[in-house]
């Protein structure tokens, strides 16, 4: 397991041993989705909005 700092609150964020780059995962205190970003060291950034496409 890992630890990295949420970009929006500052509180420590932990992240599975096995968490690869470009997954999502929750702030656990103030709920932002972030991407991971880098792994070693670990490193987070707020995830990209999705718009759903519908298929389109």
């Amino acid at each position: 397991m890992s630890e990295a700092d949420c970009v929006t609150c500052g509180d420590s964020v932990t992240l599975p041993g096995d968490v690869e780059i470009g997954e999502i995962v929750d702030c656990g205190s103030c709920g932002t989705e972030l991407e991971v970003v880098g792994v070693e060291p670990a490193e987070l950034d707020e995830a990209p909005d999705l718009a759903e496409d519908w298929g389109e």
